[in-house]
């Protein structure tokens, strides 16, 4: 019995399938296969490869995938790489529309602006609170949209009864009620994925001693508004000189992050253009003067002027 996703997939790229015969009686079947997924794991993946994301993960079995494109199979004539390049002129084109492996599912948007998908919950905007969002689950990954617009993307989570939370989703709301933050669980989980540094803790117990609890800590969010901006790391490259010089505003940081946006790009400021006093004023060429057409306006007139000179006010008696 085919699965329905299975079944879709299929028919959307115009495959027969074919089935092997279930465990021991059907190894013999696929042997080929069985021995060069087992040659691909022994030498990309033992040891186990150490990485911080499953998109880093993928990234680097693309990477092993397109150098295998240059081995050659035991004593064999050509590359894998050419072999599939002989054959790629028999296969079948493909479709112009991608097939989406994804499932789509239609959950609200509770009050703590969050969506429940298959056991987890998840973070979106606090302005889609009450709203129903279209959100697209991968094996990976699930996106969320509304209407058209992506608003949230997370890394799935596979245990049951987890929560991935955003910060960033939050701070309309916590700009608002700035008392909030300290506790606040996707603050836990920005420290705890490295995206909230101890540069930004440092600047904030310092915004917080020089402005006060609510101020200072409002003062941060405007900074972390900031990021939807400019990128993370000259924003805190932006917060470090700000806590060297002492200036806890945010307007503050946003002038050094990006005083350092500029230096690492290589942007230099344009040249002020010279004062009126300094400009010289080149001349038209003879030629470009001869093919101008005849200037036919009549010559400038300041006598509506000179009618000022002859109002004058009446003499005022001295007291």
């Amino acid at each position: 019995m085919e699965a329905e996703r299975w079944t879709a997939f299929r028919s959307h790229y115009g495959i027969d399938a074919l089935y092997c015969q279930p465990g021991i009686r059907g190894a013999h079947e696929k042997g080929g296969v069985e021995g060069q997924i087992g040659w691909f794991r022994r030498n990309h993946l033992v040891p186990v490869p150490e990485v911080d994301t499953l998109a880093e993960l993928n990234a680097m079995i693309d990477r092993w995938d397109r150098e295998d494109d240059a081995r050659r199979i035991r004593s064999r004539p050509r590359t894998i790489g050419e072999y599939f390049a002989a054959e790629q002129s028999l296969l079948a084109p493909l479709p112009e529309e991608p097939f989406e492996t994804g499932r789509l599912s239609t959950p609200r948007v509770d009050r703590y602006s969050q969506i429940c998908v298959r056991m987890n919950r998840y973070s979106v905007p606090v302005r889609l609170i009450g709203r129903t969002v279209r959100v697209m689950l991968h094996a990976s990954e699930l996106v969320v949209y509304d209407g058209r617009e992506e608003v949230a993307r997370h890394e799935r989570l596979i245990a049951r009864n987890g929560s991935r939370l955003e910060l960033d989703h939050y701070l309309e709301a916590l700009i608002r009620k700035p008392g909030a933050l300290p506790g606040a669980t996707a603050l836990d989980q920005a420290r705890a994925a490295g995206r909230f540094t101890p540069v930004q803790d440092a600047w904030w117990e310092a915004a917080v001693k020089a402005h006060g609890e609510r101020d200072g800590t409002r003062a941060l969010i405007e900074v972390l508004l900031l990021s939807r901006h400019l990128p993370h790391e000259h924003l805190v490259t932006g917060l470090a000189a700000a806590l060297k010089t002492g200036a806890l505003t945010a307007d503050a940081v946003a002038l050094e992050a990006r005083k350092a946006a500029d230096a690492d790009t290589g942007h230099e400021e344009p040249p002020q253009p010279p004062s009126t006093s300094q400009t010289a004023i080149a001349p038209l060429p003879a030629a470009v003067r001869a093919n101008l057409p005849p200037d036919k306006r009549p010559l400038p007139s300041v006598a509506p002027y000179d009618q000022l000179l002859r109002l004058r006010r009446p003499d005022h008696p001295t007291p």
